[in-house]
């Protein structure tokens, strides 16, 4: 298993618009490998004293945090379907993208410890 994640500042008023690109893209990363993904939509994201979500990603009033993950079977398998969808170009854009991806942090992950899946 590894674990791909992301923490993206997304304007309120296009979630719906964030959940259909997110959607499509859920197709694309299925079809070349990705066995899971989560979306998931600020419901209670607290201000830290330090840090915090809002503040990693600069979000600006009127954002909300989008947690995401894609689990993928290995590094191997992602890395193979990043060249592939780069090269073909899967992951060309049409339209406008929901959200500032200059500010979307991304980090790979390969878990240490993993309860409730065999």
């Amino acid at each position: 298993m590894y674990v791909c994640g992301l923490v993206i500042p997304v304007p309120e008023d296009k979630r719906d618009a964030y959940r259909q690109w997110a959607e499509n893209g859920a197709r694309i990363f299925k079809a070349h490998g990705c066995i899971e993904i989560v979306e998931s939509w600020e419901d209670y994201v607290p201000d830290g004293k330090q840090t915090d979500f809002r503040k990693a990603v600069a979000a600006k009033p009127g954002e909300k945090i989008v947690f995401s993950w894609q689990i993928w079977p290995d590094k191997a398998t992602l890395d193979a379907a990043e060249e592939v969808m780069h090269s073909d170009g899967s992951l060309e854009v049409e339209g406008e993208v929901p959200f500032d991806a200059s500010r979307m942090i991304l980090g790979c992950f390969a878990p240490i410890s993993v309860m409730g899946r065999e």
